[in-house]
């Protein structure tokens, strides 16, 4: 019996040492050599500290930036564990929410939105993705789209032309990867970056 068991017991323990230990290692050493920065987490920084990743979305609630997707992401309530509590971008919860077509709830927030956004520039149409949150919660992009409707809100609070402005969205688009995979989007952060940077005109 010993001589049968004895060939299982060395297979799984190469087994777990190859898949479990070697493989890994070897993945990790390749992606870090090949990508360094992907492999850190896409990280940001300005001035030597770390501010965020190009890989998740922050809340922007200042009228002088861009603000991205909504975030359904959740987190437990300090004053009752029982409960969650809004946590919007909360990389350690990501996720959608589970309110779907039907829900009262949902509808009435997707109103809120919309109208709040329609008193903010009501000569354009609301972009869906500045209403509607993504499978993740932590969706770093908007659509070029999304970041023109902006514009004139950034533009008055800034004390910046709206054609400087709409410059820096250009500027930061992305395209499709390829010229065929994806959409076009622009990275808020990176595009907050930009205006923080740039000299009023």
């Amino acid at each position: 019996m010993l001589r049968e068991i004895r060939p299982a017991i060395l297979v799984l323990v190469l087994l777990t040492a190859i898949t479990g230990l070697a493989y890994p290692l070897a993945m990790t050493a390749i992606a870090g050599t090949l990508f360094p920065v992907q492999a850190q987490g896409s990280l940001i920084e300005r001035d030597g500290k770390v501010i965020g990743s190009a890989l998740i979305g922050q809340e922007f609630k200042d009228d002088k930036y861009f603000h991205g997707r909504p975030s359904a992401t959740l987190a437990p309530d300090p004053n009752d564990s029982t409960k969650t509590v809004s946590a919007p971008y909360n990389a350690a919860n990501s996720g959608g929410s589970n309110l779907g077509p039907t829900s009262k709830a949902l509808a009435d927030r997707l109103k809120e939105d919309v109208d709040k956004l329609k008193a903010e520039n009501p000569n354009a149409a609301v972009p869906v993705d500045l209403v509607t949150t993504s499978a993740s919660g932590l969706d770093p992009n908007i659509s070029p789209e999304a970041a023109l409707f902006q514009v004139p809100r950034v533009a008055k609070a800034r004390s910046m032309s709206e054609d400087a402005v709409r410059e820096l969205v250009t500027q930061n688009t992305q395209g499709r990867f390829a010229g065929v995979i994806g959409e076009p989007r622009v990275n808020v952060l990176a595009l907050n970056l930009a205006l923080d940077a740039a000299k009023p005109k």
